[in-house]
């Protein structure tokens, strides 16, 4: 970054040649006629008027530099008080995956960021506007396998810390954000990186190229947003679980599950909206009762294309706490999740599907197997895509992705999961959920999940 300089040319005024101006101009030269004394002598009267002028007037120049100097130093000291401190690059590091990359920057404080598609070689190039950085590993290789194959991170320029992603495929970011500091970790920009085509990263480079001639930082990627586009807008159903007589688990201090996922689900809902990607609707918007199977219902009749069902729970070991995504199978994954899946399923009385009369029974069997197959594949790239946005927002269980036989997840024709906010049973995980900026967090969190597995699947088109 530019220093701003002052303009200090009143320093000048201590150079001996200004200061030998102002003695010949601080006395009138007196010619012999005019002199009442003799030539050669000099008048003792005339000389002690001479000195003190020049006294008067070097002290009044003295004065006016300080003043002037002392205005130059506020005038600094308010352009740098107006002007934050840039932030230190603390860390980085890059995951890989054949389909898939990530790179986290941890930052000092929030700021600015950019990034650009650069060709010969191929690389992404993702600067932070920060005045250091102290990464223990400004460079390294990466697996031969994945997306990157090399990374550099070095100071571009004063006011920017630049690490620079070597490619080993055409690749393009999916999505660009930063997230504040919360329960210790830093601030943190996150960047998703997926493959790309030849021609899109082309074209790429080509738009980069023009919008870097502006030097505008970018906007960070909203909640359930995406720097790809999306052919058609997906509906997702939104489930909070429980409400009316079904309070869900509730704390000694009367905080009810019902009450914390419904404010969660329209928080979720306005930010999926916002995004303009997606259509949303919510099993219920007040504190009213459905059996199971009736939210299940609304999700297939209204062909749903993900259902995400939202709680949190309690059990008896308070320890347990984090937020986790389940996806259905008889066989689960723990015996806490078959007890969650128990509780859950015991809140109402289980009903079948309708199945088609014209078909045998065996067909019927048949191609409910497949459409479940296929469905719980879905289902496991939905739960994936959730958990790997919330990895860098909130505190997660062990082994987040988890299997149980959860009712509302049965639906054989749509996408399902269902998210565990935390337990009511933990302390801390009550605190974070009564908190606004972390449900906020969490859900802006999910969101992005949401909308990276909906990218996934029109890659696969």
């Amino acid at each position: 970054m530019a220093t701003r300089k002052s303009n200090r040319t009143g320093r000048r005024s201590f150079d001996g040649s200004i200061l030998g101006r102002l003695d010949k101009s601080s006395h009138k030269a007196v010619s012999a006629e005019e002199s009442p004394h003799p030539a050669g002598t000099q008048s003792r009267e005339t000389g002690s008027t001479v000195a003190v002028l020049t006294r008067r007037s070097l002290i009044g120049l003295l004065v006016g530099l300080v003043a002037l100097l002392g205005l130059s130093a506020l005038a600094v000291a308010q352009d740098s008080a107006a002007l934050p401190p840039l932030p230190n690059v603390i860390d980085a590091r890059v995951t890989v995956a054949p389909e898939r990359a990530r790179l986290v920057v941890d930052l000092a404080d929030r700021t600015d960021f950019s990034f650009v598609s650069l060709d010969e070689p191929r690389r992404l190039a993702v600067d932070v506007r920060a005045g250091t950085f102290s990464v223990p590993d400004p460079e390294g290789t990466l697996a031969e396998d994945g997306l990157i194959s090399a990374y550099v991170i070095e100071q571009a320029a004063a006011d920017r810390v630049r690490t620079t992603l070597t490619l080993a495929t055409p690749a393009q970011v999916q999505q660009a954000y930063v997230l504040d500091a919360f329960d210790g970790q830093p601030a943190r920009l996150v960047v998703d990186i997926i493959p790309a085509t030849d021609d899109e990263f082309a074209a790429n480079v080509e738009r980069d190229l023009a919008a870097s001639e502006q030097a505008q930082p970018a906007a960070s990627t909203p909640a359930g947003g995406s720097e790809l586009p999306i052919a058609s807008k997906p509906l997702i159903v939104i489930d909070p679980g429980h409400g009316g007589i079904d309070s869900g688990a509730e704390t000694a201090q009367g905080v009810k599950e019902k009450d914390i996922v419904l404010a969660f689900s329209l928080r979720l809902q306005e930010l999926l909206v916002a995004s303009g990607r997606f259509d949303v609707a919510l099993t219920r918007e007040d504190d009213s009762y459905l059996r199971l199977e009736e939210r299940v219902d609304l999700a297939r009749s209204n062909k749903a294309d993900l259902f995400i069902s939202i709680h949190a729970d309690s059990f008896q070991q308070p320890e347990i706490r984090g937020a986790s995504v389940y996806t259905r199978d008889e066989n689960a994954t723990d015996v806490l999740d078959k007890v969650l899946a128990d509780n859950e399923n015991a809140s109402d009385v289980i009903a079948g599907f309708a199945m088609p009369t014209t078909m045998a029974p065996e067909v019927v069997d048949i191609l409910l197997d497949l459409m479940r197959r296929e469905m719980r594949v879905q289902s496991f790239m939905a739960a994936q895509s959730i958990v790997h946005q919330l990895e860098p927002s909130v505190a997660l269980r062990r082994f987040p992705v988890r299997q149980a036989d959860f009712f509302v997840l049965q639906a054989p024709d749509v996408p399902s999961v269902l998210v565990e906010l935390g337990f009511l049973s933990n302390a801390s995980d009550i605190a974070n959920l009564m908190q606004s900026d972390w449900r906020d967090r969490t859900a802006e969190a999910i969101a992005r999940g949401i909308s990276t597995y909906f990218d996934s699947l029109e890659e696969e088109l």
